[in-house]
Formats: structure tokens, C-alpha cells, sequence
């Protein structure tokens, strides 16, 4: 009793009953395409052969790490659901089928977006700018592949969305309480605000001056986060009966 009292403590998920059980097949599936796309993240460069390139393979730690983050917190989102939920029906399949190909389409183009960004702080910092150049990467193609990138993010986060909305959907056949759901619509709001974020990002970022400067616009997700969880307050949880 009392390693079950501590172990509810320290839960990953407090206050959501976990309904997913055994990990599934469909689940298998998703780990080994997110250990994939985090691979191509991490070796998109080629093997460092001199000094030279060894010192920018180091560097290049710095990009990686934002993009494995950002990785991260997507595979958190899909792990909560399917460890809350446990619901694998025909509708979650086809989402998750088209989010695990959007992974893997935008392994690639998150490693080169956040190789130019550091590419950019660091030649402001040391005025070369010999990585920019070798990327053959100018102010509006910095804007265009800032579009590129939130379009990946945006697809992402609506089909994570949406097997949110789906689960909700099935609030009585799962037997969520009113603690439960109310954190399910706040995981829903919080994801389609983040999609709007991200769209206004991309069409700044291809149509106006800003180009991708207007990616600074993206540090708007953490107040929203905070905002969608003031103005959708979870209630505590039911008492338990005994």
C-alpha cells in the first residue's frame, strides 16, 4: 500500500486514471519511428575526418539538442494520450499513421532549420558566416524554411489534436470524470492554439519582411500554455469511495 501511495505521488500523470495497459502494437510502431526520426536528427552531419570538421561536429550539439527537445515534446504528447486513453480504433490508427509519417518527413528539415539559426547566432557573435553560406541559405530562404517548418509543426500538433478530441468524444465509454476531461480539453486547446501560433509564424515568415525573425513569435507558446490553463480550470479530483 504504501510503495502504491508513493508511486501515485510520483506519477508521470497524477490526477488521469491510466487507461492503457500493455503497451500496444500500435504504439511498438510509433516508438520505433520516433527512435528513427531522433536518429536522423542526431546524424545528419557525416563523420568529422579532421580537426576541423570534428570542432563543428561538437558544435553542432547545439542545434541537435533543440531539435531532439522539440522531438521530445512531441513524443510526450502522443505517450500521454495512448497511456491515458488506451483508445487504438480505426479513427486513431489512420491519425496516428499520417503523425508518424509527418515525423518522419520533418527529421531532416527541424535539424536544417535549427543548424541555420545557430548558423546565424553565431555568426553575429563571430562575423563568420561560412555555415550560412555553405547552406547556401539567404534572409527570404531563411523564411521560406521557416514555413516549411510550421507547416510540419502545425500538421503535427492538429493530428495530436485531434485523437485528443476523439478520445473526449468517447468521455462516457471511457468513463473519464470531470477532473479527466476538463484536463482533456485543456490538452485540446492547448495544441490548436499552438497550431495558430505556428500558422501566423509560417505566413509572416514567407509573405512579409520579417522572414524568419518572425520565428521569435513562437515564444508565445509558453503564455498561452498558461492562459489555457487559467481560463480551463480541472477541477480536484472526485473523492474516491470506498
Amino acid at each position: 500500500m504504501i510503495r502504491d501511495a508513493i508511486a501515485h505521488e510520483l506519477d508521470h500523470d497524477p490526477r488521469f486514471t491510466w487507461r492503457g495497459g500493455a503497451v500496444t502494437r500500435i504504439e511498438n510502431l510509433s516508438d520505433i519511428v520516433f527512435a528513427l526520426a531522433l536518429g536522423m536528427l542526431v546524424s545528419a552531419s557525416t563523420v568529422p575526418e579532421t580537426y576541423t570538421a570534428l570542432s563543428d561536429h561538437l558544435l553542432n550539439i547545439v542545434p541537435v539538442a533543440a531539435g531532439f527537445a522539440l522531438l521530445v515534446l512531441i513524443w510526450n504528447a502522443h505517450f500521454t494520450y495512448f497511456r491515458r486513453y488506451g483508445v487504438a480504433d480505426t479513427m486513431i490508427i489512420t491519425l496516428n499513421a499520417a503523425l508518424l509519417l509527418f515525423i518522419l518527413f520533418t527529421a531532416y528539415p527541424l535539424r536544417f532549420i535549427f543548424d541555420s539559426l545557430f548558423g546565424y547566432v553565431l555568426g553575429s557573435i563571430t562575423q563568420d558566416w561560412s555555415r550560412l553560406m555553405t547552406a547556401e541559405i539567404d534572409l527570404d530562404r531563411a523564411g521560406v524554411i521557416m514555413g516549411y517548418f510550421a507547416v510540419g509543426y502545425g500538421v503535427i500538433y492538429l493530428l495530436i489534436s485531434q485523437m485528443y478530441a476523439h478520445a473526449l468524444s468517447k468521455a462516457d465509454l471511457l468513463g473519464l470524470n470531470k477532473t479527466e476531461r476538463q484536463m482533456t480539453r485543456q490538452s485540446i486547446w492547448s495544441y490548436r492554439l499552438q497550431i495558430v501560433v505556428v500558422s501566423t509564424v509560417g505566413v509572416l515568415a514567407v509573405f512579409t519582411p520579417l522572414s524568419a525573425f518572425a520565428g521569435s513569435l513562437m515564444c508565445l507558446l509558453w503564455p498561452i500554455a498558461y492562459l489555457v490553463r487559467r481560463y480551463i480550470p480541472v477541477p480536484p479530483p472526485e473523492p474516491t469511495t470506498v
